[in-house]
């Protein structure tokens, strides 16, 4: 079998948790095991993954002291820098930005990208109920597009107070619905037509989207969000983002995400640590096993996809 490669893998140095998260509420309902590089690397080995592409989790850097998540994200950054230099066969990173401000997150992309020569940037559905496609986010759209930037996306928990008085965990419904509300906007709000450049990837194989294809299909057909001409539909919007397999690697939706992406777009994702570990080292066995993918589309899944998006890890891995 061909390089696997983990686009999905959280970057949880206890500073950066204990910065964003309540230790016993953690964001999302779940809390994590703790996280070391070596408990990253241990468990890479375990389920037979080459390279990890290490980025903060939920819910990012949205820190009410301008100062403090500025700070935080350089920290976060320079780390997930180090240990590149430390295991450069092992990790790649996403830059991390503080949504306390554009102008800091503009800066933290330039100084991650350029200077750190990190792999892309992460960036959430929402911060502090602010999502992707509003307008205070253009510039720093534009600076991304400017730079054709690998951009991850991770959902955040839905700003609506009353999604959270259900007694459901967010991870179970609300981050699947909050990533499908982010793509929408984006694609409807024009976004992703204005960032041709860019090179999405979504979390969790694009939460509901990719089941609701049907339903965007009719949206468009009856121009119930105007017109289609400039943005494209939403069928063609679906073929040219990337969409990861954490904790979404059953067959059925691979069947799925192959029919409305193709899958020269799926990319493997383990969301480890959150993921309990035995359940995280099976799903690439899963993959393998699938009877909904050929070997080859099994070895683009695993890691071939990724390597087209990621150059520095393809100069090491040919």
């Amino acid at each position: 079998m061909a390089i696997t490669i983990d686009t999905h893998h959280h970057l949880l140095p206890d500073f950066f948790f204990e910065a964003t998260n309540e230790k016993e509420n953690p964001v999302g309902g779940l809390k994590p095991q703790r996280w070391t590089p070596e408990s990253s690397l241990a468990f890479m080995d375990e389920a037979g993954i080459d390279v990890a592409i290490l980025s903060i989790s939920t819910p990012g850097i949205q820190l009410s002291d301008r100062h403090a998540g500025r700070d935080l994200a350089r920290k976060c950054n320079e780390f997930a820098a180090t240990l590149i230099t430390k295991h450069p066969l092992r990790f790649g990173a996403f830059a991390g930005v503080s949504m306390s401000n554009i102008d800091d997150a503009i800066d933290e992309v330039n100084y991650a990208l350029d200077v750190l020569k990190l792999d892309g940037v992460v960036l959430f559905t929402n911060s502090n109920g602010i999502y992707l496609g509003d307008s205070s986010m253009s510039p720093l759209f534009d600076e991304l597009q400017r730079r054709k930037t690998v951009v991850y996306i991770h959902p955040n928990a839905s700003p609506d107070p009353v999604a959270h008085t259900l007694g459901l965990t967010d991870n179970l419904i609300d981050f699947p619905g909050d990533t499908t509300r982010a793509i929408a906007q984006l694609h409807y709000g024009g976004i992703f037509s204005a960032t041709p450049n860019f090179k999405y990837i979504f979390s969790h194989a694009g939460g509901t989207a990719p089941y609701l294809a049907g339903r965007f299909a009719i949206v468009d057909e009856m121009n119930i969000m105007g017109d289609n001409s400039k943005r494209g539909t939403a069928s063609e919007m679906f073929r040219k983002l990337y969409w990861d397999t954490a904790l979404a690697w059953s067959d059925p939706v691979l069947h799925t995400l192959s029919e409305i992406a193709g899958s020269d777009k799926i990319l493997f994702g383990t969301d480890f640590p959150y993921l309990r570990k035995d359940i995280a080292v099976r799903c690439r066995t899963q993959i393998v096993g699938s009877k909904e993918l050929s070997g080859k589309e099994k070895n683009q899944v695993l890691g071939g996809n990724a390597l087209e998006l990621f150059p520095r890890l393809k100069s090491i891995y040919p």
